[in-house]
């Protein structure tokens, strides 16, 4: 999966990345591949689907279904 990313140095130092195509995924980092790191691992987590994306229906079959 490709995303793109958006990198901008911070006033105080290092920088603040964020993917538009994934609302509140945003991350920072001290040097560009700190940032690039961490924005991975953001990813990652934003797209770990948790329990609560599953329901049981009542043959007792797991359906996932976005809200």
């Amino acid at each position: 999966m490709k995303l793109r990313i958006v990198l901008e140095p911070s006033p105080e130092g290092g920088y603040t990345v964020y993917v538009p195509s994934l609302p509140g995924c945003i991350s920072e980092g001290d040097s560009l591949e700190e940032a690039l790191e961490n924005i991975r691992e953001a990813i990652d987590l934003y797209l770990e689907p948790v329990e609560d994306d599953f329901v049981i229906d009542q043959k007792g079959i797991i359906q996932e279904i976005e809200v």
